[in-house]
């Protein structure tokens, strides 16, 4: 299986803080590799720096063999590499398909190309298509979500970095965005997915799990390997440290 992102050493930060140490893993291609640990750990930090949005201050990021280490974010979409960002970031005031046109601003699509897409993300959200002329922010926090997902994928991205999807949503829709995700993944789309939900992780959304701690990777394995006490412990134990 060949490695859809290689991340090599990498260091992130903020000015003179350090906030992620030489971090090192890999992403297979067709795979959900869910990024966890506590508060704080460095996931949504390492998140920008895969997305651009962050310089490396050391390290390479490479986008199915190629490097994209020096390249701004708008680049990197380009590439294939786009990220949802964390608290549903859409344009509320905009329609579902104003969003959506946003989104596929970065490939330049227009006419038939643009309508093809659409209809790729309505026929995936019917949600959204029932609702592409409502404004935004008139959607459920779930449908919200659904929309800042499809937003990134009109931008046909190999690889989608997504950041904490289930924040702020209740039980059932959590369930309905991890079935989302697991579909994405099963079209042949490569995932890295920051997530809280340990149980969730380890219960078939994750193919592979990578714990950060302190900046750095202090556990790389398969989701199979793992259970649930183990990882809560874990990152226990990192807490207490």
């Amino acid at each position: 299986m060949s490695e859809a992102l290689e991340i090599t050493g990498l260091r992130l930060g903020y000015g003179d803080l350090t906030a992620v140490w030489d971090v090192s893993f890999t992403v297979r291609t067709g795979r959900i590799c869910a990024l966890v640990g506590r508060n704080g750990a460095g996931k949504t930090t390492l998140l920008s720096g895969l997305a651009g949005l962050l310089p490396a201050k050391a390290g390479t990021v490479r986008l199915h063999g190629e490097d994209i280490t020096g390249r701004p974010t708008h680049a990197r979409v380009k590439a294939g590499l786009t990220l949802v960002q964390e608290g549903r970031r859409i344009f509320r005031s905009l329609t579902v398909q104003e969003n959506l046109r946003l989104g596929a601003f970065a490939h330049d699509a227009r006419g038939d190309e643009l309508r093809s897409l659409f209809d790729e993300v309505y026929e995936r959200f019917p949600a959204l298509a029932e609702r592409r002329d409502h404004a935004s922010g008139a959607l459920s926090g779930g449908q919200q979500q659904m929309l800042a997902i499809a937003q990134a994928l009109v931008s046909r991205p190999r690889v989608l970095l997504i950041d904490e999807p289930s924040a702020g949503l209740a039980p059932v829709i959590v369930d309905e965005v991890h079935q989302a995700i697991r579909r994405l993944r099963d079209e042949g789309l490569t995932i890295v997915l920051v997530e809280q939900l340990i149980e969730d992780v380890l219960g078939g959304v994750a193919d592979d799990v990578v714990m950060l701690d302190g900046g750095k990777v202090v556990l790389d394995a398969p989701a199979d390997t793992l259970s649930v006490e183990d990882v809560s412990s874990r990152m226990e134990l990192t807490a207490r440290a």
